[in-house]
């Protein structure tokens, strides 16, 4: 069995992880702060990636989840620039 991840919050990281879980206009967001927070509750990585969250996801993608909010906050969970697919058609790329 592999190393169970421990993630402690101060009270203003919880605070604002329920801020975005609860309100945030992103669904990602929503279920990013969720998964942080159910990993920080105690509850291990690997199981809130396959049944603690709406779907199923890989357990490496909750942990790089873990990763960005401990290198940059909730900041670090919002998708970047250029990531993701691309428009089909040039007409709509952005120049």
């Amino acid at each position: 069995m592999g190393l169970i991840r421990v993630v402690v919050l101060r009270d203003d990281q919880r605070t604002e992880l329920v801020r975005v879980r609860d309100s945030a206009a992103k669904a990602y967001l929503r279920e990013r702060a969720a998964a942080i927070l159910k990993v920080a509750a105690g509850t291990p990585g690997a199981q809130v990636a396959r049944s603690g969250l709406l779907r199923p996801r890989e357990p490496d993608t909750v942990y790089a989840w873990l990763d960005r909010f401990a290198e940059g906050g909730v900041a670090g969970l919002i998708i970047r620039d250029g990531r993701g697919r691309k428009p089909a058609f040039s007409q709509w790329r952005q120049k």
